[in-house]
């Protein structure tokens, strides 16, 4: 009975072995991995989710709102593509698809210099910068050239023009990056990730030119007599010199600064990371988001009407003695009337000669007996005798004050 009981309790003591050495080799496992990444994540790929590496978790944040902000700019200019109706909005409509793409490249691209490198992420580097830049700055460079002739001459160049010029401009690139590879990688057999920083930023000298034609040609885009154009000339120039900066200060740093500062290879795939993701947002806002805006604006009043063209047919046809109701001839023949009347009036009562005054003082009537009320209206301001009244007065004109004539109107 005591022998089986002491066989239990060694089994007993030696059955947690197993499981402790477990427990402690996975310790030791977590203990190797970095803080914040999963167990099976393969160590290539532990800057994504490392937290004492806090620069990749950032960086990579950054890169990813990026693309889908420009995922969600592509799939709103897609779907409005049918409701644009000016011509001129609707010709760059492929150009900004193919300066989207680049900008989503480039976000891209950052997560390239998060991870370690190997052969094959060496290879992508090298290739895809300069041929990304190439091809954001040649669609910049079209699009600077269309403005152009908007502003000078109202009319932009085709679709296919704007796009087969942007294509051609990036080919360039992409056969100086091939050569590069080619001639490094396979003629002298060395690996993709040996390269100096100065031959890489020797790779991009056409980049540069590229991006220094931009920014003069932006320039042009400001002079011009259609002023509705030169908004988006302004974007494009802001676009290009913040580009320009950025291109600056990473070139700088990457190959002094942090040779300076004691870090040398540590800093040089944060610093290109940083750079990728701040191009890429400096194109998002300043020239995508304006320009797919400005695309999808209703279109202008083509020919407003011009009220100060005679040529028109006039708003009314309703004559303007209708609207009075007063009689043409009285309108046509309002001074003749009335002077003919006066004169005819003053010739029957016996005053051919002297003033209306004296004659009625003399008499000592009113002269409101005298003849009936004229039925037209006198004018108060200057009287001017005419051919038959001169007749009916003996042939002597008679000169007769206006208070007279207002008098003898209230008869």
């Amino acid at each position: 009975m005591f022998l089986v009981l002491e066989r239990k309790m060694r089994t007993h003591q030696v059955f947690p072995l197993p499981l402790l050495l477990v427990i402690a080799s996975v310790a030791s496992e977590n203990a190797s991995t970095s803080r914040g990444c999963g167990l099976d994540l393969l160590p290539q790929y532990v800057s994504l989710c490392d937290l004492d590496a806090i620069w990749g978790i950032v960086v990579e944040a950054v890169a990813g709102a990026g693309a889908l902000i420009t995922l969600l700019l592509m799939l709103i200019l897609l779907v409005r593509l049918p409701f644009i109706k000016d011509k001129e909005r609707k010709r760059p409509v492929c150009l900004h698809f193919l300066f989207l793409l680049g900008t989503l490249g480039l976000f891209g691209l950052t997560f390239a210099f998060i991870i370690q490198m190997d052969e094959t992420i060496c290879s992508i580097r090298r290739f895809l910068w300069g041929v990304l830049f190439a091809l954001c700055f040649s669609c910049l460079l079209s699009q600077a050239w269309r403005v152009r002739r908007l502003v000078r001459q109202g009319t932009s160049p085709a679709s296919w023009q704007l796009v087969s010029l942007a294509l051609c401009l990036m080919l360039v690139q992409v056969i100086i990056a091939t050569e590069w590879l080619v001639l490094t990688v396979l003629r002298d057999t060395k690996p993709a990730c040996a390269y100096e920083p100065m031959d890489f930023v020797m790779a991009l000298i056409y980049d540069m030119v590229l991006l220094t034609i931009t920014l003069a040609q932006s320039l042009f885009t400001l002079c011009g007599k259609f002023k509705r154009w030169k908004v988006n000339g302004v974007f494009i120039l802001v676009t290009t010199f913040l580009s320009a900066l950025i291109w600056v200060v990473w070139m700088t740093m990457y190959l002094f600064g942090n040779s300076l500062i004691k870090q040398g290879d540590a800093w040089s795939d944060p610093t290109l990371a940083i750079t990728l993701a701040a191009s890429g947002w400096v194109f998002v806002i300043f020239h995508a988001i304006p320009e797919i805006h400005y695309t999808l604006l209703p279109p202008l009043q083509e020919n407003p009407p011009n009220y100060f063209d005679t040529s028109q047919p006039r708003m009314r046809e309703t004559a303007f003695d209708e609207e009075m109701h007063l009689p043409r001839a009285y309108m046509e023949n309002k001074a003749f009337s009335m002077d003919e009347h006066n004169a005819a009036l003053r010739s029957a009562v016996g005053f051919s000669n002297g003033s209306l005054e004296q004659r009625s003082s003399s008499l000592g009537k009113k002269p409101s007996s005298l003849g009936n009320r004229p039925s037209a209206p006198f004018r108060s301001n200057v009287y001017q005798p005419t051919e038959m009244a001169v007749v009916l007065n003996g042939g002597t004109e008679v000169a007769v004050h206006p208070r007279s004539l207002e008098s003898f109107g209230a008869f």
